[in-house]
């Protein structure tokens, strides 16, 4: 087994920066504090490292900013987590108490083998048991149907160069081109039948309790569990 290129300490960082921080906020270091249960001084000193490292952009008295490096391991440890969550709580029946603290436990040493089982084995879901959205993986497929269907070993599946976000976490005037359709549920028949498909590139117009988006010059209204499935390049 090759040894492990980031520290756990490190992915627990960049998981919380991605919990409160998303795409375009900065999390304060009294927030990762508290989620750490780190004292402030060493929370700083680990901002610090972490911007040299390339993962954040670190302003004193604002907080810190995920970059494109530090969201791509942001996703994917934070994926890896509430998937294990749902395997958890759907499959081993474990106590809800005690979920939380054992996907930490599991997280970090799951491969990316035994997560992509486990997505096919939980039908490709796309929230955790609190209803937190399941990042997409990192897999260059257009939707879950063909990863299932692959052959490739996985060591040879290409890896999806952008970070994308489900058109749920975009904000009005967010602009993203469609590369990715979870095939959650329905959703992949939904999307086809109102014209959202690979490399169509939508617009957000109103985030309600129907998210409004245009598309071909036509403007449409998906609900939160459809755009969580849709997942865009941010342009």
């Amino acid at each position: 087994m090759s040894p492990k290129v980031i520290s756990e300490n490190i992915e627990e960082y960049l998981e919380v920066l991605y919990k409160f921080g998303n795409k375009s906020d900065f999390v304060s270091t009294t927030t990762l504090s508290k989620e750490l249960s780190i004292a402030p001084g060493s929370v700083t000193q680990m901002l610090k490292k972490l911007e040299d490292l390339g993962y954040i952009q670190y302003t004193p008295y604002k907080g810190a900013l995920l970059t494109d490096k530090g969201m791509k391991v942001s996703q994917k440890i934070t994926r890896k987590h509430r998937i294990l969550e749902r395997f958890l709580k759907d499959v081993l029946k474990i106590k809800e108490e005690n979920i939380h603290h054992q996907a930490c436990e599991m997280e970090h040493s799951l491969s990316d083998e035994a997560e992509r089982a486990l997505c096919h084995l939980l039908n490709n879901p796309d929230t955790c048991p609190d209803n937190h959205l399941i990042p997409a993986c990192s897999f260059d497929f257009d939707n879950c149907e063909n990863c299932l269907n692959s052959k490739l070993d996985i060591e040879d599946i290409p890896i999806r160069k952008h970070n994308l976000l489900s058109i749920s976490q975009l904000d009005c005037d967010d602009e993203g081109e469609i590369l990715f359709i979870r095939c959650s549920s329905n959703s992949y028949n939904l999307a086809k039948g109102l014209g959202l498909k690979r490399r169509s590139v939508i617009k957000v117009k109103n985030v309600d309790s129907f998210i409004t988006i245009e598309i071909n010059n036509s403007i449409i209204d998906i609900d939160k569990s459809l755009a969580n499935n849709i997942f865009v390049k941010v342009l």
